[in-house]
C-alpha cells in the first residue's frame, strides 16, 4: 500500500546540480510556491557532482561551465571563475551562492532510492540514512545526472587482474600512481587529462581507446554545428529509448592546450584496446601481454536512473524514451539533463520548457 504519510508537494526534483536547480529556478519563477517544491540532493554540500571531483582539476582550458539562469543575481559569473583553484571549490561556492540568492531550499544528504506510483502522483522513496524518508509528488523532475553511474566496457578477466582499478569518479591524485605503469582507458577530455598528470609524477602510462579519436581545430568542444549534431543523435536515441551515445563519439576532441601539449611531449600514443586482463597485465589483439600496475577507466558515465525502474519506464537495454524532456507514457514523469539535455548549456536551455510543461500538468490534475 502507498505510505500517504508522506509529505505531499507538487513537485520533486531529485538532483541539485546544474540541470535541477535550472528547472527549480524556473519553477519558482513561474508561480510554484516555495513549500509545495522539494529540491533532493544526495551530496553533502552545494556543487552537484562537481563536489567530488579530484583536487587538481579546475575550471577553463578544457573544463567550462555556462551560468545557470539567473546567476547575474548572485553577482557571479563562471566566465570569469578563478582557473588557480580547485574547481569542485568554486562550483561549490557558486551553487551555494545561487541556492540563497533564489530561496531555492534543497533537503540534503538525500539518497532516492526508488520511485512507486501513488495515488496523488508518486512517492519517492529514500534510502536509510538520508534527511527524509520519503515524499510523495504530483510530479517528479529527475535531474540525477551521470557521476554516481560510471560506464566500464566488458573485459574478460578483468576480475582476476591484481592491481588497481580506479574509474574516474575513484580518481583523487596522481600522486597515488607515482612510479607505477599505469592503462589509461578511455577517448574523453579526462583521460587526457590522467595522461597529463600521471606524466608529472614519474608514471608510465599507456593510453587506449576503442576506437580512433578524432580531433577538431576549435577551442571549444562544441561550436554551434557540432552541438547541434551532438544534441540531435542524443534526442533521436532519448526518442527511441535507446542507450544514450557518448558526446565525445559525437563531437570529437577540441585541439585545445593540454592536448597540444601532449602531442609535443610526445604523450598522445593511442592503443586499441586490450582483449582481456590477466592477474597482471594485458592481453593486446595479438596475444602478447604488458604488465601493468593499474588502470584508469576513464570510459564515461550513464545516466544514474535506477530508481525509475519500478515504474517499468527503463527498457531492456538501459534507455527511457523521452520527448522533449517528458517520459513517453508518464505525464509526470520528466528527466533533466538526459540525452539531448546533457550539455550545462543545452540543460539550461530546457530548464525554462520543462518547468512550463510540469506547471501546465499540474493544472490538468488540480
Amino acid at each position: 500500500m502507498p505510505d500517504t504519510s508522506a509529505r505531499l508537494v507538487d513537485v520533486v526534483v531529485i538532483g541539485a546540480g546544474q540541470a535541477g536547480l535550472a528547472v527549480a529556478y524556473h519553477l519558482l519563477r513561474r508561480g510554484v510556491q516555495p513549500d509545495r517544491l522539494m529540491v533532493l540532493d544526495r551530496g553533502p554540500g552545494p556543487g552537484g557532482a562537481w563536489q567530488h571531483r579530484w583536487p587538481s582539476l579546475t575550471l577553463g582550458g578544457t573544463h567550462r561551465l555556462h551560468d545557470l539562469p539567473g546567476m547575474a543575481d548572485t553577482g557571479l559569473t563562471f566566465a570569469n571563475a578563478p582557473a588557480d583553484r580547485p574547481a569542485r571549490e568554486v562550483v561549490a561556492e557558486y551553487y551555494a551562492a545561487y541556492e540563497r540568492t533564489h530561496g531555492i531550499d534543497v533537503v540534503r544528504p538525500v539518497t532516492v532510492a526508488h520511485l512507486d506510483r501513488d495515488p496523488e502522483g508518486y512517492l519517492v522513496t529514500c534510502a536509510p540514512g538520508s534527511a527524509v524518508a520519503a515524499v510523495r509528488a504530483r510530479t517528479v523532475v529527475s535531474a540525477t545526472g551521470t557521476w554516481t553511474s560510471p560506464r566500464i566496457p566488458l573485459v574478460w578477466g578483468r576480475e582476476r587482474f591484481r592491481g588497481r582499478q580506479v574509474t574516474t569518479a575513484d580518481y583523487a591524485s596522481a600522486r597515488e600512481f607515482e612510479g607505477r605503469r599505469v592503462a589509461v582507458v578511455g577517448g574523453g577530455t579526462s583521460a587526457l587529462t590522467f595522461l597529463d598528470e600521471l606524466a608529472a609524477v614519474g608514471a608510465s602510462t599507456l593510453w587506449f581507446t576503442r576506437r580512433v579519436p578524432t580531433f577538431h581545430d576549435e577551442e571549444v568542444e562544441l561550436s554551434p554545428e557540432r552541438g547541434r549534431v551532438a544534441v540531435a543523435i542524443q534526442d533521436e536515441a532519448a526518442r527511441a529509448g535507446r542507450p544514450l551515445p557518448s558526446i565525445v563519439s559525437v563531437t570529437g576532441l577540441p585541439r585545445s592546450a593540454l592536448v597540444r601539449r601532449l602531442e609535443s611531449a610526445g604523450r598522445l600514443v593511442r592503443h586499441p584496446m586490450f582483449t582481456a586482463m590477466t592477474e597482471t597485465g594485458l592481453v593486446m589483439r595479438n596475444g602478447t601481454e604488458l604488465a601493468v600496475d593499474a588502470v584508469i577507466w576513464a570510459t564515461g558515465f550513464r545516466p544514474e536512473i535506477s530508481h525509475l525502474r519500478p515504474l517499468g519506464v527503463v527498457g531492456e537495454t538501459g534507455g527511457i524514451a523521452v520527448e522533449d524532456g517528458g517520459v513517453v507514457g508518464e505525464p509526470g514523469l520528466f528527466l533533466a539533463g538526459y540525452g539531448p539535455q546533457a550539455s550545462t548549456l543545452s540543460s539550461n536551455r530546457a530548464a525554462r520548457v520543462t518547468a512550463r510543461k510540469v506547471v501546465d500538468h499540474l493544472a490538468t490534475i488540480s
